[in-house]
């Protein structure tokens, strides 16, 4: 008697789709997407304008130009990008017992200042008897590449963090970032001294 092939037995794939929805929320909650880069900024206000802002005096400015070649001109010197940072300290920090000296901005003495900040920054550093008046520039080309701009952006924000971490580190032995969580009122009268002035002007086609 011969023998009776047996039938094959169907594979039920009913349960196939909701395993592959749950692969696809899987991997939907487990994978890591590519976020944008970018600077995180607010912009300010909108302020109508009834007078001209007063002149500022070219010693009390620090120029940084970035071209569509991606070629750094600081103060009318090439410098690399990595340069930046020390060369932007050195413009902010300068030499306030020097005033002679044009390389650096003027300093201005506490007293010059508002009632209330004066106040905050003879409370908290007693020994600072003055504060730049200095400006940074930046101005960069059409063609500049959004890589050189946001690397230039944070050179420039990490030479006056170092500065502030610097004085803090010199009044309170504690670092400026732990200063601003323990001990807020100081931190602020920190950044009084030095304020983070940097301005940009509209980016221009020059090209080469």
């Amino acid at each position: 008697m011969a023998r009776s092939k047996r039938e094959l037995q169907e594979i039920n794939a009913g349960s196939m789709a909701d395993i592959a929805f749950l692969l696809l929320i899987f991997f939907l909650v487990t994978t890591t997407m590519d976020t944008d880069t970018g600077l995180l900024r607010r912009l300010p206000p909108i302020v109508e304008i009834t007078d001209p802002p007063p002149p500022i005096k070219e010693r009390n400015v620090f120029v940084v130009l970035a071209n569509s070649n991606d070629m750094l001109l600081v103060e009318g010197a090439y410098l690399q990008p990595e340069e930046l940072r020390a060369a932007a300290k050195e413009f902010i920090i300068g030499y306030p017992n020097n005033p002679a000296d044009a390389r650096f901005p003027e300093f201005k003495g506490i007293d010059q200042m508002g009632p209330k900040d004066q106040k905050l920054v003879k409370k908290y550093l007693p020994n600072v008897k003055k504060y730049s008046k200095g400006v940074i520039s930046l101005q960069n080309d059409n063609g500049t590449s959004y890589e050189l701009y946001l690397l230039i952006q944070n050179e420039l924000a990490a030479a006056y963090r170092e500065v502030r971490d610097e004085m803090s580190q010199a009044n309170f032995g504690k670092s400026f970032e732990e200063l601003k969580s323990t001990d807020p009122e100081a931190a602020k009268a920190i950044k009084k001294v030095y304020a983070q002035r940097i301005s940009e002007a509209e980016p221009k086609d020059v090209g080469q």
